[in-house]
């Protein structure tokens, strides 16, 4: 037989294209428009409803950036299509090479309510099933003129203070039609066959009977009469649809899902509307088709719904309730791990798993974060703690060197704790269904012989209006398809109960799952990460005292709805595109404003418990909310600090510069303004390697391949520019507390303002950068050569620290040429180490290198600064101040100290005297992360605490106030099953043990 293939898939790609996909929509009517452009802001829908409307015709512009557009839309069905199936074609002027990330519209009804929203591969609205002929339409259509802002090039229209007033959009069709049913049934049984038979080997004869099926069917279509015709070519098909898969074919859980970033090339407002669209479909298409499941993560979205959305969000909470509309993942937000905090990590899953609870009675059971950019080595113990049992990435898949091992997979944390994990092999959360995307899936998964199964997200998101009828039609039809994958359409709680009981012995990943990219996400928008750092720390004062307060101040009222309301604020920001610095400009100017107004909030909160603490008297009160004592004053306490110790000297340096001692540590700095010794007095050891100079300041260029604001690509290293050219150089204060040197320097466009202070009794040289930045396409770091010979660091992260090593002896290891740390990083040699701390500063990398005389040069840097262009051409730009802090002799112990304190500043407040810790720790291996009042508002303390050096500890936690029980909690401060927290002592005290870098969570009931 002759090779016809190419002639009949040719055949086949035209006729659906230009004549059978046509044909869905027929007979069209247009329909009457009218429209009103929204003066800025979207307004409410009763305000648009009652809008005054002007004239609109097919074809016209309408829309600037960011701008609102109601249309007004109106029709009368014929008489003739009495008994026909009729729907609206509303086609805004979609781009149809993109699902998403474009003009968008919600249609509603004269009354105000949702039908559904208007996508580019979602365009039509249901008149009648069965039309009676005569039936009035009228809809309001709330369209959204969002800019296309996917090209990667610098643009101004990423913010409405910077964009255009130019219309983007021309209305392309507003159409009544006859839906003809059986063509668009014969449209999905032609893609389903089609995508299934491109796939199959050419020496396959399955495909070959696909090919002469199909070619039957395209013979039976009458062009000028597809409608009358589609009925004869679906029955050239019968036979090929109903071939039963293989046994031994792969299975896939298909969950409906719309990956909605809650900001991202659009700003949060935009996101309020995105969800509201896409959820008006997904309640829409649950009745019709019963069998659909959808997955909606993110608690944030859903309460956006209830907050702006009541009428949708009580149809969104009964497909809740039957079963159809599934929340998944159990936090606030689809947050980055990398960068946000442990308790800010653990209120992730607090509010938002009590979101659902509260809301809908759900427990969820998983993590979903498909997106975020890597995933820190803590994580399983988090999830684990807050009462989930599973975990789902995908962005793993978009590594740039190493394929990572495993599909199915149990993942262990850095104190043991494991979740049972899942890494979709169809590599995408956006599934089409389509027959190339199942193929993949199968042929990718990495569990053969001992896993059968997969999950796949379908949906298109970000705006692209979720599930489609036609993926649930190509789920119907490859739900057992010879040659295809068996297609069930499930909830996620599904798949992973039969995924590990058929695998329970899946292969383990210890440690962080490292993305390899996007590691300049780590350092791009410097102040939006310094908010959140700030609010982080802020929190947790406010807490503190608010606690401590309300237990031991008559009167006080603890602020249970502000406190809840900033730590959601703060949440949100966390988002996976807010924090890390990966958003348009629009959000990150309000990011900033917003973090401002937390700022002074949270402050406010704080005096005001301190002073109610502190009472009426003129002493000055230092409060520490660090979790270690300092200068005297107790964890969590308050009081007059104890006398410094040494005094800080300072002299003249042969050759230029100046010595600065304190008895502890010696600091050369030379003329140029540079560290050229750290010695550590009590140890006698050098911190800074021979011949070198720490705090040098380096600009290289930064142009990677293609995600501007996401990536730096490792041969940014191959060029780079020493900062040694000298402006100034001068003491700019000295006494017995502290010596400051103060050094300023020029380049480019740039200024940068250095003070360094060594202070009494400290071991610890502190770093204050103030830095005028105006640099495009560059990146700014802090040098710190080390005289350690040390083949790993340790980088602190939630609740812990993770080892990464310093030399590149494989692909995995050369591959984290950037990495992520919270307030320190740490070197050592047995014995000795050195700890760079910082106030919030995240990426940094590590080198390794071997001196003439033998010894290693082990260099940390700080990632300062960078100034990508896309998608914020403003990255960056402006006054920046960052605090960072080198401790010589430091171990991991003290550099957990140091890096609180740095984070945690002593506050002073007038008052009568000292007030003693509401709850104190005697071990300081064991960290206290939050004090709080229980969430419940029973009055009952919470003390959120881990072991924070990686070995096992004993410690007796001490209450100041009468307890009457102490118990283990998970996350949501629910007891904890089978805990490890004893009843108090008859003194008031609780016994402790843990674990390496275990989390504790205590109730402890007054």
């Amino acid at each position: 037989m002759h090779d016809d293939r190419s002639v009949t898939e040719h055949r086949l790609r035209r006729v659906l294209k230009e004549r059978i996909k046509p044909a869905v929509h027929s007979r069209p009517v247009p329909l009457t428009v009218e429209r009103w452009e929204v003066p800025g802001e979207p307004v409410p829908v009763a305000e648009g409803l009652a809008a005054t409307y002007g004239p609109c015709a097919i074809g016209d512009a309408w829309g600037p950036a960011w701008g609102t557009t109601w249309f007004k839309v109106t029709g009368t069905v014929p008489a003739e299509w009495a008994g026909r199936t009729v729907e609206a074609v509303l086609d805004l002027g979609f781009d149809r090479m993109m699902p998403g990330f474009q003009c968008e519209g919600l249609v509603h009804r004269s009354d105000g309510g949702e039908v559904k929203a208007l996508n580019p591969y979602n365009d039509w609205v249901r008149v009648a099933d069965r039309a009676a002929g005569g039936e009035q339409v009228e809809w309001y259509v709330e369209a959204a003129s969002n800019p296309v802002l996917v090209d990667h090039t610098a643009t101004s229209e990423g913010d409405r203070l910077t964009s255009g007033d130019q219309p983007l959009y021309r209305l392309a069709r507003m159409d009544l039609t006859v839906f003809e049913t059986e063509v668009w049934e014969l449209v999905q049984d032609l893609e389903v066959l089609y995508d299934l038979m491109v796939q199959l080997d050419t020496a396959d004869a399955r495909r070959y009977e696909i090919l002469r099926a199909v070619e039957a069917a395209l013979d039976a279509v009458d062009l000028g009469d597809v409608a009358g015709t589609a009925a004869a070519a679906r029955s050239c098909l019968v036979g090929v649809l109903a071939a039963p898969a293989h046994a031994s074919a792969h299975r896939i859980s298909a969950v409906g899902h719309a990956h909605i970033d809650s900001a991202w090339l659009w700003p949060l407002r935009e996101t309020v509307r995105k969800v509201s669209r896409t959820s008006s479909n997904m309640v829409n298409l649950m009745d019709e088709h019963p069998e659909f499941v959808f997955a909606m993560s993110q608690a944030q979205q859903l309460d956006w719904i209830k907050t702006y959305r009541p009428e949708l969000f009580e149809r969104v909470k009964k497909k809740i309730a039957d079963g159809q509309f599934v929340p998944v993942g159990g936090m606030w937000v689809e947050s980055d791990t990398n960068m946000v905090g442990g308790e800010a990590m653990a209120r992730q899953f607090l509010y938002g798993k009590k979101f659902f609870l509260d809301e809908f009675g759900i427990e969820t059971l998983g993590a979903w974060l498909p997106d975020s950019f890597g995933y820190t080595a803590a994580m399983p113990q988090i999830v684990r703690l807050s009462g989930s049992k599973w975990f789902l990435t995908q962005k793993i898949c978009w590594s740039q060197v190493n394929t990572f091992p495993h599909h199915t997979f149990w993942w262990e944390g850095i104190d043991g704790t494991r979740v049972f994990t899942h890494f979709p092999p169809v590599d995408t959360y956006n599934s089409d269904l389509g027959g190339a995307q199942l193929a993949h899936a199968a042929r990718n998964y990495r569990e053969k012989g001992r896993g059968t199964r997969s999950l796949t997200p379908f949906g298109w998101g970000d705006g692209g209006g979720g599930p489609t009828r036609e993926h649930l039609a190509r789920a119907k039809r490859q739900r057992d398809l010879e040659g295809s994958p068996r297609v069930e359409i499930e909830r996620p709680d599904a798949f992973f109960e039969k995924a590990r009981a058929e695998y329970p012995d899946a292969p383990v990943w210890a440690g962080e799952l490292y993305l390899e990219l996007h590691r300049g996400t780590y350092t791009s928008q410097a102040k939006t990460k310094q908010g959140n750092r700030h609010s982080e720390s802020l929190l947790r004062e406010a807490e503190l005292w608010a606690a401590t307060a309300a237990v031991k101040v008559p009167g006080y009222g603890y602020p249970y709805e502000d406190l809840e309301r900033i730590w959601k604020t703060v949440l949100l920001h966390q988002f996976h595109d807010i924090l890390p610095g990966s958003s348009i400009a629009w959000v990150h100017r309000e990011a900033r404003e917003t973090y401002r107004a937390l700022r002074e909030e949270l402050r406010g909160i704080t005096l005001a418990a301190q002073q109610a603490l502190a009472g009426e008297g003129t002493e000055e009160l230092v409060f520490n909310c660090a979790p270690h004592a300092r200068r005297g004053i107790p964890a969590g306490g308050a009081g007059h600090p104890a006398e410094a110790g040494h005094p800080v000297t300072v002299e003249e340096r042969h050759g230029g510069g100046h010595v600065l001692a304190n008895g502890r540590l010696l600091v050369e700095i030379d003329g140029r303004g540079l560290v050229v010794s750290a010695y550590d007095l009590e140890a006698r050891r050098e911190s800074v390697a021979p011949g070198a100079a720490a705090n040098l300041l380096q600009i290289h260029p930064d142009f990677p391949n293609m995600w501007d604001a996401w990536d730096v690509d490792a041969f940014y290293r191959n060029k780079v520019t020493d900062l040694v050219q000298l402006d100034a150089l001068e003491v700019a204060e000295s006494g017995p507390a502290s010596v400051t040197v103060r050094v300023t320097r020029s380049f480019g466009r740039s200024k940068a303002v250095q003070s360094l202070t060594l202070r009494a009794g400290a071991k610890t040289l502190d770093i204050v950068t103030d830095v005028d930045w105006h640099e495009t396409e560059k990146f700014l770091k802090a040098a710190f050569p080390l005289d350690v010979k040390a083949d790993r660091t340790a980088s602190e992260t939630q609740f812990g620290h993770v080892y990464r090593a310093t030399h590149t002896n494989t692909s995995w290891e050369a591959a984290k040429f950037e990495i992520c740390a919270h307030r320190w990083i740490h070197a050592e040699e047995p014995g000795w180490g050195v700890a760079l701390l910082n106030e919030s500063t995240y990426g940094h990398d590590v080198t390794r290198d071997m001196r003439a005389d033998g010894g290693q040069t082990t260099t940390i840097r700080l990632s300062l600064l960078r100034a990508p262009r896309y998608p914020d051409p403003e990255t960056d730009q402006g006054s920046h101040t960052l605090r960072y802090s080198l401790a010589p002799g430091a171990g991991i112990g003290d550099a957990v100290r140091e890096g609180h304190a740095l984070n945690l500043p002593e506050r002073v407040v007038p008052g009568a005297g000292p007030v003693a810790p509401l709850v104190a720790v005697d071990d300081d291996a064991v960290v206290v992360e939050a004090v709080k009042l229980a969430e419940d508002r029973g009055g009952d303390v919470i003390v959120r605490l881990y072991e924070s050096r990686g070995g096992r500890a004993t410690a007796t936690l001490t209450a100041d106030f009468p307890l009457t029980a102490a118990a283990e909690s998970d996350l949501l401060e629910r007891p904890l099953e089978g805990g490890a927290v004893g009843s108090p002592a008859p003194d008031g005290t609780v016994a402790l043990t843990l674990r390496p870098f275990q989390i504790l969570t205590i109730r402890l009931r007054r």
